[in-house]
């Protein structure tokens, strides 16, 4: 009998295994194809029949992207925008999802679910409201109005995760905050901040990301070359009959790297943080 189980969870462990590693192959399929591709020449691209892996690799592709796009230029547009768009939804969400979690008043179970109802429609639904709206306050083309427009779409979400973070902390460790002499804004700052930190990374993560990859409020509110993040600049290798998929692909890997490098340095923040944020009571 213990034979068999034994033979049912080799077999069970051996498909995970194997589900595994066809789900990582699938989604890191893209990323192989954007590797070989950026280090082939135009000919190379376009070569008939294709063919996997570059056989003769170049980084020319890099200095012809610095060479045809001011790319620090968009770099620049991209971090304001990811920046100004995590500073705005945390000054927002923190006191905010602190409120649902710890402040008892009606209708909060209906706007907790009012905030995920929002995220199921997409900004295409309401970029021409908003382009309307942003005409009539007097911030088109300016950093301002995308910034804002990021927000409102992050927001809802943020909270809703923080009020979850915030729900697991014991009220006991609060009340002994202000018990001490912190009013609820000092216990908030002081006390349950640090213990939330992990979710407080994860939610900072998902902001920058989101504000990162903007396009379609970037495309509608910005009008000033100038002013266009990295998605907008890579854009430009888009031809109206053709597309440089090899410049595009090497701008594309540089424009990723900055995301890459937050998870790095966050990774360990995020294990000290659950650990120096354990509480029994």
């Amino acid at each position: 009998m213990d034979l068999s189980n034994n033979n049912k969870r080799r077999i069970t462990n051996s498909f995970i295994i194997l589900l595994t590693v066809a789900l990582l192959i699938l989604m890191l399929f893209p990323f192989f194809v954007m590797l070989v591709s950026m280090l082939k020449s135009s000919k190379e691209i376009y070569h008939i029949p294709p063919y996997w892996l570059p056989k003769k690799p170049t980084l020319i592709n890099f200095s012809l992207v610095w060479n045809t796009i001011p790319l620090a230029n968009y770099f620049k547009g991209s971090l304001i925008i990811a920046f100004g768009t995590v500073v705005l939804n945390t000054m927002i969400s923190v006191p905010a999802g602190y409120a649902v979690a710890r402040l008892h008043f009606p209708g909060k179970k209906f706007i907790l679910f009012a905030f995920l109802i929002t995220q199921m429609f997409s900004p295409v639904v309401v970029v021409i409201s908003l382009f309307k709206i942003v005409i009539k306050v007097h911030l088109i083309d300016t950093y301002l109005s995308v910034i804002i427009a990021n927000a409102v779409f992050t927001t809802p979400f943020v909270i809703w995760m923080l009020n979850g973070y915030f729900s697991g902390i014991p009220k006991g460790i609060e009340d002994a905050a202000r018990i001490d002499g912190c009013n609820r804004v000092g216990a908030l700052l002081r006390v349950i901040l640090p213990i939330a930190a992990p979710g407080l990374v994860t939610t900072i993560i998902y902001t920058f990301i989101y504000g990162w990859n903007d396009f379609i409020f970037s495309l509608t509110f910005l009008q000033t070359g100038e002013k266009y993040p990295l998605t907008m600049g890579l854009y430009q290798f888009v031809g109206r009959f053709a597309v440089q998929w090899e410049q595009l692909l090497a701008g594309a890997f540089l424009a990723i790297l900055p995301v890459l490098i937050l998870f790095f340095l966050v990774e360990k923040q995020l294990v000290s943080g659950l650990a120096g944020g354990a509480v029994k009571e």
